[in-house]
């Protein structure tokens, strides 16, 4: 959630007595909000099934790393098809009682056809088509609650990256249900949802991002990806 803080918003805070957000408070969306905007000392929170919690500072090797390989992926996919958009860990509004704050989104803008749309002030609402989260001390909920809210709210893909057994989950979701994505033969995986958006697993895993690219640049060139980027045009 990014934010921007004033003397004005401090003292209000202190004559407010606003009580301190903290992992484990059940709250309301609304609630959480207010108390998140409100303390500029925290960096990622996030209200899942109603229950706060806050991250703990991020390391480099088991969280910063991987997520700005996923970031370097996903970017060059978005720069060349138009129609697409990504943030790099935006604050989500899902439902009452669901805000996310997801490492990666990757989604179809609304006015060619996405799921989501932007808030009055700011916000992605609704279910992004894909969503990417670094699993390290967070993998208990990421792959537990985290991805049961996402499969009700309509997420299409799932990508979990756990990052301390090293390996890449990827779930598409299939008649209301998350189904596992497996590398074909050459080890890469091929978005469902977003044509081109080819992934070299094990390249990724091993931090050799020039092949990375190269197989996504394959995925780019394909007709696949044309269509896709027509489609999106003529919405």
């Amino acid at each position: 959630m990014v934010r921007e803080y004033s003397l004005q918003t401090k003292s209000d805070l202190l004559q407010e007595h606003l009580p301190e957000l903290q992992s484990g408070d059940r709250l309301t969306r609304s609630e959480f909000e207010r108390r998140y905007t409100a303390d500029p000392h925290i960096k990622k929170a996030e209200l899942i099934e109603g229950i706060v919690y806050v991250a703990s500072p991020l390391r480099h090797q088991q969280h910063g790393k991987p997520h700005s390989r996923v970031i370097t992926w996903l970017g060059v996919y978005q720069s060349l098809t138009p129609g697409v958009d990504l943030s790099d860990a935006p604050t989500v509004r899902l439902d009452l009682d669901n805000e996310p704050q997801p490492d990666a989104v990757l989604f179809i803008e609304p006015d060619t056809g996405g799921q989501t749309r932007l808030s009055s002030d700011g916000y992605i609402e609704g279910a992004p088509e894909l969503i990417v989260e670094i699993a390290a001390s967070s993998a208990a909920i990421d792959r537990g609650s985290k991805k049961q809210v996402y499969r009700r709210n309509g997420v299409l893909e799932y990508i979990i990256w756990q990052s301390y057994d090293n390996q890449i989950e990827w779930f598409y979701l299939i008649d209301d249900d998350y189904q596992l994505l497996s590398p074909n033969a050459d080890g890469i995986i091929r978005s469902q949802v977003f044509p081109g958006l080819w992934l070299a697993v094990e390249a990724l895993l091993n931090n050799q991002m020039a092949q990375v690219l190269e197989v996504l640049q394959l995925g780019l060139n394909s007709s696949e990806h044309r269509s896709f980027v027509e489609q999106l045009a003529n919405k």
